[in-house]
């Protein structure tokens, strides 16, 4: 019976998501583009996840892959380098527009070796020093983005990359809107189904990876890494597998946010967004891949939703407090209530060794 309902419960999971853009789209486009933002974001908490869940490696500079992927897929995905140097527009006369077959690897393929390359300085790093490592690693290729525009215009700096060219495959164009039975499918919706394939294939990867050797071995570092070293485990390969594959997850999140949005500057690489990918793990239960989507879908929809109570509020105050603050205010508010609540998060793993009471 309980194997049934769990079939019951997945197929009408699986149907709420597929319907779910379709009632999202009879109120508008907006709405549907919170949904794949979320997506995105529970995308990037999974990756996340391997390094500071499986692994207790404490990233505070997760959102410099989803950059390096952006531009990776904006540089070879837009005309901005055939533009700027000769020699592009020489070899690309049509244009740079590179097939998703070859961006996409590249985009996730550079933001793992550069996974790698953070990892093996920090070693020998943990806690409070790792993530000050690592919230350095994050600000420098922000900076890096908001400069290399001279001498040599590669990023165009803080103007930010456009045009850049929407996702297509097999003659779909993800950019368009496509008519199905009578139905049209807005862009964003397309996106969205895209998106929700990612991340179930995501969610199937992590899955594996945690109970695989090398997942049970992350978790043995995360709770003690000298006992781990002293059974036998070789820490240093580990930790450097963990870094890349979760930098590899950004590098492919990076590369959908370029081509969803057409257009990226550093701004949207900020700091915060590091913060806040981390606090989505945190907050849902690190470690525990339900809890990890939970907090991914509510920390990435809460400001959306508080921007209809951040407003009346300002009103209320005659306009004293601007609407934006007030409801970074909320959202920090709420997050501090959720783990004053619940320390372990809304959804943490359970407890090791439960399964094992009943044994005699």
């Amino acid at each position: 019976m309980k194997q049934q309902k769990k079939i019951i419960v997945f197929l009408l999971t699986g149907l709420a998501l597929l319907v779910l853009p379709l009632l999202l789209q009879s109120f508008g486009n907006a709405w549907v583009r919170i949904a794949d933002m979320a997506l995105l974001y529970v995308l990037l908490a999974l990756g996340l996840n391997i390094v500071v869940g499986y692994a207790g490696l404490l990233d505070l500079g997760y959102v410099a892959f989803f950059a390096i992927g952006a531009y990776m897929y904006g540089l070879l995905a837009s005309p901005h380098l055939t533009e700027t140097f000769e020699l592009f527009a020489s070899m690309f006369p049509n244009g740079m527009h590179t097939p998703l077959w070859i961006v996409v690897p590249a985009a996730a393929g550079l933001a793992g070796l550069f996974g790698v390359l953070l990892g093996a300085p920090t070693l020998r790093l943990r806690g409070d020093y790792l993530a000050i490592v690592t919230l350095g690693f994050g600000e420098i290729i922000r900076v890096f983005l908001n400069n290399l525009d001279h001498p040599v215009n590669i990023t165009n700096g803080p103007k930010g990359v456009g045009q850049i060219d929407a996702l297509s495959f097999f003659g779909l164009n993800l950019g368009k809107t496509v008519t199905v039975a009578g139905f049209d499918l807005a862009s964003v919706s397309l996106y969205y189904y895209l998106f929700l394939v990612l991340v179930l294939f995501s969610v199937g990867i992590s899955h594996r990876l945690e109970l695989s050797r090398v997942g049970r071995a992350w978790m043995a570092i995360r709770e003690d890494e000298i006992a781990a070293k002293a059974m036998g485990i070789n820490t240093r390969n580990l930790k450097l597998l963990a870094f890349g594959m979760g930098a590899t997850f950004g590098g492919v999140s990076g590369a959908m946010f370029a081509s969803f949005q057409g257009f990226i500057s550093p701004e949207s690489f900020s700091l915060m967004e590091s913060i806040m990918i981390v606090a989505m793990v945190v907050l849902g239960g690190i470690g525990h891949l339900p809890g990890v989507i939970l907090g991914a879908v509510l920390l990435s929809a809460l400001p959306e939703v508080l921007r209809y109570v951040a407003g009346p509020l300002q009103a209320m105050t005659d306009g004293r407090l601007d609407a934006s603050i007030l409801r970074q205010l909320l959202i920090a508010l709420a997050m501090i209530t959720i783990m004053l609540s619940r320390p372990r998060g809304l959804w943490p793993s359970p407890d090791h060794g439960k399964s094992l009471q009943n044994v005699k």
